[in-house]
């Protein structure tokens, strides 16, 4: 297993062949799902005491495995929030994979960390945090926003005198799942503020946390850019509001946040340099691969007494006093995750990025007054970012679901329906640079007819 012989070279360089083939695909096949008992048919069964051989194994993946999962870097893919990666964010992947990097600790890792600190240090300078500021690459969003809140409370404990009967975190009714998710996990019970047009205001959480005086809250989570619809929390009235409160104020900018290095875009979230901790995605709208979140602090201090695990056999780290990621989050090993994204900022430079996100929120935009010639289709709100929501009139929740099915099906795109305010409707997430408006249009061209309609095809 552990020799690279003829039989690895052979494997190696298939596997290069499929990776490097793969990239240059454009665009790549949308594909979708299959059923257990298809996949069973077709693949069979795959581990086995003698094994498949690489060759074999590589060719099942290819052949089978590949074509039924959905390609979430094809440009028609629109739903949730998708991703894009760089090919040079994607080939690197590849290196750090191949290097055997513990990413968790400078002593073992300090070249990895080194680069890492390096991205990071970007996105919070776009944020406008401190030069003291720093943080950690995190498997994605809902890690991110657990290790936040657990540093928060942690130092709600330390500032407080004594533990309350029950912690609470305030957050608004449009907040990322994951912030419940978190809540659940850290066993603590959560202050559903009601928004305003699907934003938090400082009034509404003032008059929240006055309501029952608060006494037993610890942090304040606003969202930069919610999933559904793109909406930016008024983060500088909530900033204001903790800092009266005293409380610790996390911003989830897993998606929205990328948007800071849009010129256009970046006076939106005018207050987020006063959060505690911010999370932003690189893996959803600053073109890394999965997995990959980047949680910033404030003052890490704060997150590292939190966060740091002791043991004997962990002294020989300990004791060389360095930056270890491992001291800012809820994990202890970890890849080192930001490489890919580090190597695409290295490589393109970050001009380059804030040209890419500009042109996906230029496609929105006409994304938007596409919607808005239409007759047969209503814009239900102005994008703040690159989240384009409407509805086509009169369908029900079931047409909606046999339109989004026969997309698919029909390798046109992926765009699934949501609701918003209770009412079934559809949105498109525009943040792949290679998503143009004519394939927007092939998409809205699609709502013309009725559910189970003609396809518009896609381009040649």
């Amino acid at each position: 297993m552990h020799a690279y012989d003829e039989n690895t070279a052979r494997l190696a360089r298939a596997v290069i062949g499929y990776a490097t083939e793969r990239v240059a695909m454009d665009p790549p096949p949308l594909d979708g799902p299959r059923s257990l008992a298809e996949l069973t048919a077709d693949a069979g069964q795959t581990v086995t005491p003698e094994g498949l051989g690489g060759e074999e194994a590589l060719r099942v993946f290819a052949e089978v495995l590949a074509p039924a999962t959905i390609s979430v870097d094809h440009p028609r893919y629109l739903s949730f929030i998708p991703g894009a990666p760089s090919e040079a964010a994607v080939l690197f992947d590849l290196v750090v994979g191949a290097s055997s990097i513990y990413g968790g600790s400078w002593y073992e890792g300090a070249g990895a960390v080194y680069a890492e600190n390096q991205a990071l240090r970007w996105l919070a300078d776009l944020a406008g945090f401190p030069a003291e500021a720093g943080g950690v690459f995190v498997q994605g969003g809902t890690n991110g926003n657990l290790s936040a809140l657990v540093a928060a409370r942690h130092d709600a404990a330390l500032r407080r005198a004594g533990r309350p009967a029950r912690w609470r975190l305030a957050a608004a009714d449009s907040a990322h799942s994951s912030v419940a998710s978190a809540a659940r996990v850290m066993d603590v019970d959560v202050l559903r503020v009601p928004t305003t047009d699907h934003r938090l205001t400082p009034d509404a959480l003032r008059a929240a946390l006055e309501a029952d005086g608060g006494d037993d809250v610890f942090a304040v989570v606003a969202t930069a850019g919610s999933t559904n619809l793109g909406v930016i929390d008024d983060l500088a009235g909530v900033a204001e509001v903790a800092e009266e409160r005293g409380l610790w104020l996390h911003v989830d900018g897993a998606y929205g946040l990328a948007a800071l290095a849009a010129p256009s875009t970046r006076d939106r979230f005018a207050g987020v340099e006063r959060a505690d901790s911010f999370t932003v995605v690189p893996h959803k709208w600053l073109f890394a691969p999965f997995d990959c979140c980047a949680l910033v602090y404030r003052e890490p201090e704060r997150a590292r007494r939190a966060h740091t695990q002791k043991a004997e056999y962990l002294e020989a780290l300990q004791a060389h006093g360095f930056w270890d990621p491992a001291d800012y989050a809820v994990q202890l090993t970890r890849r080192a995750r930001g490489l890919p994204f580090w190597f695409s900022l290295a490589t393109h430079g970050t001009r380059a990025y804030a040209d890419a996100i500009e042109q996906t929120l230029q496609v929105a935009r006409a994304a938007a007054e596409e919607v808005r010639a239409r007759p047969e289709l209503e814009l239900l709100r102005e994008p703040e970012l690159s989240i384009v929501a409407f509805r086509r009139r009169g369908w029900s929740a079931a047409d909606y679901d046999a339109w989004s099915n026969r997309l698919l099906q029909e390798g046109v795109g992926f765009v699934v329906p949501t609701s918003v305010d209770g009412e079934p409707a559809t949105r498109i997430a525009v943040v792949n640079p290679r998503t143009t408006v004519d394939d927007v249009r092939i998409i809205l061209d699609s709502l013309r007819d009725g559910p189970a309609g003609p396809a518009a095809p896609p381009p040649s």
